[in-house]
């Protein structure tokens, strides 16, 4: 079996889980070099790694080289990646509005990766969730118009999110003060309905307008109707996400789970009288999105509205997981 030199750069939370993604999925690793801001030994998942620092001169010799870092990190090393020869997965908002890079995730529209010029986005981890059980209901009926309301756990802050509301609850048994730092407000028993930067122009922060982008991008619907509120809560580490929907065509929950019950990356979950829907606990460490109580949207005189309620991996499906299937699919397309 031919195999892939892999580049990490980043060896966050996000950095973590593609190492392990790359294990669990047994990808066809040839060497794999973790990159980082300084040069240093690392124990990863029970492995150790010499670490090497992030620079233009880095990448030669790599195929793939898998970004889960910041934002001008990814920006500053592009253009080295691309001259190495290798492709660049970036799991940043650097370059998911730039025209020349197409946004994937494989499920939706891995056909966007054969023009790829040698850098491939991942959408924001919210984004990513909605449309593995969005997308195939938008391919069979053609979605309208999109209002959702996103439940997003303290992993989608990185790791500082996590191990603050971790210490919370910690700080909280042990009668200290609570620390906050990585967010705005105490997270422990508490909603927090802000996350990113406030467009002034609209109120809505970048996080909920990512959603309306990157869905328009991948979706291959400039005009679709797309409005989004976005609220911390207090969970680990996967997100959830009400979702109403408005077809162009008329749908049917039954439809809907029957289409979504043949797509893959979605596990239906629409038991509701025996305690059957999603829930990111049970999301959490699992590939696929759950997708459930898909019901008849009862504030419309037709059968054009849904409702449904979502959960997944922030950093699998959301992350880490969507980069390692996107280097899957470039091999399997010949593009690397």
């Amino acid at each position: 079996m031919k195999t892939y030199n892999v580049g990490l750069v980043g060896v966050g939370a996000v950095g973590t889980e593609m190492i392990k993604v790359l294990k669990e999925r047994k990808f066809p690793c040839g060497k794999v070099q973790v990159f980082a801001s300084r040069e240093r030994d690392e124990v990863i998942l029970g492995e150790n790694y010499h670490i090497l620092p992030a620079t233009e001169n880095s990448f030669g010799g790599m195929d793939i080289v898998l970004f889960a870092g910041k934002t001008d990190v990814a920006i500053q090393l592009k253009d080295a990646v691309v001259k190495a020869g290798a492709k660049m997965i970036d799991n940043s908002r650097a370059f998911r509005q730039d025209p020349t890079v197409p946004l994937v995730v494989p499920q939706v529209n891995a056909e966007d990766l054969d023009w790829n010029q040698g850098v491939i986005a991942n959408p924001n981890c919210t984004t990513a969730i909605m449309l593995e059980a969005v997308a195939p209901l938008h391919k069979a009926k053609k979605l309208k118009r999109l209002i959702a309301s996103t439940y997003q756990s303290a992993s989608g802050a990185g790791a500082p999110g996590l191990e603050e509301l971790e210490n919370q609850f910690r700080e909280y048994v042990e009668g200290k003060p609570l620390t906050v730092k990585a967010f705005q407000h105490q997270l422990m028993y508490n909603l927090i309905p802000h996350i990113d930067k406030f467009d002034p122009e609209n109120w809505y922060t970048l996080e909920e307008l990512k959603m309306r982008n990157e869905a328009r991008k991948m979706l291959h619907a400039p005009e679709l109707m797309l409005s989004c509120t976005s609220v911390r809560v207090p969970i680990a580490r996967a997100h959830s996400e009400s979702l109403n929907l408005e077809f162009e065509e008329d749908i049917t929950p039954e439809e809907a789970r029957e289409i979504l019950s043949k797509s893959e990356g979605v596990r239906v979950v629409d038991d509701p009288l025996n305690g059957g829907y999603p829930m990111p606990l049970d999301a959490m460490g699992k590939y696929d999105v759950l997708a459930g109580r898909i019901r008849q949207d009862i504030s419309r005189h037709d059968k054009k509205g849904l409702d449904m309620f979502v959960s997944g991996d922030q950093l699998l499906r959301g992350a880490a997981l969507n980069a390692v299937e996107i280097a899957e699919h470039l091999i399997k397309r010949g593009l690397v």
